[in-house]
């Protein structure tokens, strides 16, 4: 449509694995008018969260290509909320950098949790895969969430435009 020059803004949710981050997409989503991408959910859509040899490759190469397609879905118009981990500083760093120089507007919304509610999450998480009802979800033994600790960097208060405390 010739002249329509109104842009979509790209909200980019993060925090560890477990924190909250789709329950917190979702409650936002309609006051935003956004539709919500999820890597975890395309990748269980794609290849049902197969764990092996190359997830990590595929892992990365679908971040890249939604990194991408959220950045035109802004650009065509439609606020985005884009749920990923986002767990290292220049993770964050390098997303908000890809926005800017594309002319897109973007926040970045943590979802910060208390260790207690963190651990009550995995817990009923495991257990709904354990009855065969955790949809895209993957099982967090204690080898997989020490190994993902490790990876987690906190962000800083000047990183982060919407610090959300979950607390249940």
């Amino acid at each position: 449509m010739k002249g329509f020059d109104v842009m979509g803004k790209v909200i980019i949710v993060c925090g560890k694995i477990c924190s909250g981050k789709s329950y917190y997409s979702k409650s936002i989503k309609d006051s935003l008018n956004a539709v919500i991408i999820s890597p975890d959910e395309a990748t269980y859509e794609l290849i049902d969260n197969e764990q092996g040899e190359f997830y990590n490759i595929f892992s990365e190469r679908l971040n890249k290509y939604l990194t991408k397609k959220v950045g035109e879905i802004a650009q065509a118009g439609a606020n985005v909320i884009f749920e990923r981990g986002l767990w290292t500083r220049e993770d964050r760093k390098n997303i908000r950098e890809y926005y800017k120089n594309n002319g897109i507007e973007c926040e970045l919304h943590y979802v910060c949790v208390d260790t207690k509610t963190w651990q009550r999450n995995i817990e009923e998480r495991n257990k709904k895969i354990d009855e065969g009802k955790g949809g895209s979800d993957f099982y967090l033994d204690e080898g997989l969430l020490k190994k993902l600790e490790s990876k987690w960097e906190e962000p800083n208060k000047d990183e982060v435009d919407v610090w959300y405390i979950l607390q249940r």
